[in-house]
């Protein structure tokens, strides 16, 4: 605003008294240099990158504190939001075992019952692919062209994760390619739990197109591309 103020003077004493071309020049080309600064700090974002990465990986390493000190090795189950009290979340059973079905609500709480079998409990987690859902304006449709521009809008648009996202749904399987993956996959116990953040987020976006619960069933990676299997539960 400074450069745009004193240009603005400067420019007409510049033509009209000094008669000078190349001042004047010099003025009008500082107003455009004060224009475009004004242009770039609108363009920068509330929170920096540095700040997310700091704030994302202190979750991370939260949950994966508490998954270790229960020893859960789990897969976790991400639920829609009509299943979680309009908030999509992901929970990890306690016990071992294939997970089939999953009855009725699921209570907002930490830990909580899935199922009708005493030994059916599990801890309730929030997960970068349930606080992603928000960025959507609605709920994503059910078919694959709607599962695939929701990840899209948010992996390669709104958080730049990645290049493109291609999606392919069956009827209990959703192959999800994801080119130019910015972030890269860690053999860590909180990723073998509930996936890296990007599987996350494409897990959530399946999850609550379908309304139903979802499993990532397998993650693999590359320098150019990453592939995950996501498993629909009845």
């Amino acid at each position: 605003m400074g450069l745009c103020l004193a240009a603005a003077v400067f420019a007409p004493v510049a033509y009209l008294i000094l008669e000078s071309v190349p001042l004047t020049a010099i003025a009008v080309s500082t107003i455009v240099i004060g224009i475009i600064c004004i242009a770039l700090a609108n363009t920068r974002p509330g929170i920096s990158p540095e700040a997310c990465q700091v704030l994302l990986k202190t979750g991370m390493e939260n949950t994966a504190a508490l998954l270790e000190e229960l020893g859960l090795r789990n897969k976790a189950l991400y639920l829609p939001s009509a299943m979680r009290d309009g908030y999509p979340q992901a929970i990890i059973p306690l016990e071992d075992g294939d997970v089939k079905l999953i009855q009725g609500k699921i209570p907002g709480r930490l830990i909580v019952r899935y199922g009708a079998a005493p030994d059916d409990m599990a801890i309730a987690v929030t997960t970068p692919g349930s606080m992603s859902i928000e960025l959507l304006n609605g709920p994503p449709g059910p078919t694959s062209e709607d599962i695939e521009s929701a990840a899209s809008l948010i992996l390669a648009g709104t958080l730049d994760l990645a290049d493109s996202v291609t999606v392919s749904l069956s009827d209990s399987r959703i192959d999800v390619l994801v080119r130019g993956a910015r972030l890269r996959y860690e053999d860590i116990w909180y990723y073998r739990c509930l996936g890296s953040p990007i599987a996350s987020i494409a897990a959530a976006i399946c999850s609550e197109a379908l309304g139903k619960p979802v499993r990532i069933k397998e993650e693999s990676h590359s320098r150019r591309e990453s592939r995950i299997i996501i498993e629909v539960l009845p």
